[in-house]
């Protein structure tokens, strides 16, 4: 019974200090939480404020203070900041091999946030992988698919590849290709479009509706539509041209047709 209480006393301080960690720890993960969230709302607030900047921020904040969660934790169980630095830095190399991509998508993330090839709510391909972004913290970007996919890239990732950003600029160009028959008038046509292009609100003056014969191809002569919008109207007013100018040339009796071939005999 002597011994057994004399091995309590043993393990009783290594149980509360184990206890002690863990509460620490759960409390600085939960308070890294709620700072984190707290300073992406403020800043979602302030509309100067590029809300990707916000959620980086944000991330840095969480694990800055999750560092030093780790910090107090190690000192829970007695081991002093100078003591912990000093293992740190002896194991510098190891944790650089066995991190190395972790830390390379970390030196992208400040890249990315630097230069901002991308932001919040823009709808970008990255290395072939197309979506809006839905945030962007010190490891990965987040973006969303046309159909709600949830995909995660990592940044070391997306800065070594090529970034085709959809939504930079205010405005973009719509091209749109229509087939007519070799008997139909080209010039019928294209006053056709250009009709209908014009009596849609959406489409800019400046740069003027362009349309021109641009292909003559084996089974029909085709038409090409250049127009300029806002970015935010662009796949609306394709769709909508689309159907516009395939109905104006139902009723003129202008035919799009199918691809054939005619065979000639001598």
């Amino acid at each position: 019974m002597e011994q057994m209480i004399q091995q309590m006393g043993v393990y009783f301080p290594l149980v509360l200090s184990g206890a002690k960690a863990l509460l620490v720890l759960v409390v600085g993960w939960v308070l890294a939480g709620m700072i984190a969230g707290a300073l992406r709302r403020r800043i979602a607030a302030r509309p100067e404020i590029d809300p990707t900047l916000g959620g980086f921020v944000a991330s840095a904040v969480k694990w800055a203070i999750l560092a030093m969660v780790l910090v107090a934790v190690l000192g829970v169980f007695g081991i002093e900041a100078t003591s912990l630095v000093a293992m740190l830095g002896a194991a510098t190399l190891a944790i650089g091999l066995a991190l190395q991509g972790t830390l390379s998508d970390l030196a992208a993330g400040f890249m990315l946030i630097l230069f901002r090839p991308y932001k919040i709510g823009q709808y970008v391909d990255i290395g072939g992988t197309a979506g809006t972004v839905k945030d962007l913290n010190l490891f990965v970007t987040e973006l969303a698919t046309p159909d709600n996919v949830q995909i995660i890239v990592p940044n070391g990732k997306a800065w070594g590849s090529i970034i085709t950003n959809y939504s930079h600029h205010d405005t973009r160009r719509v091209d749109l290709v229509f087939g007519i028959d070799y008997s139909d008038s080209a010039d019928e046509a294209m006053a056709i479009i250009l009709q209908q292009v014009e009596q849609d609100a959406r489409v800019k003056s400046d740069p003027a509706p362009w349309v021109r014969v641009t292909n003559l191809g084996d089974s029909s002569v085709d038409l090409t539509a250049r127009i300029w919008c806002d970015a935010a109207d662009y796949w609306d007013l394709k769709f909508a041209l689309t159907k516009a100018i395939k109905e104006a040339f139902d009723t003129k009796g202008i035919s799009i047709p199918y691809p054939h071939t005619v065979e000639i005999r001598k």
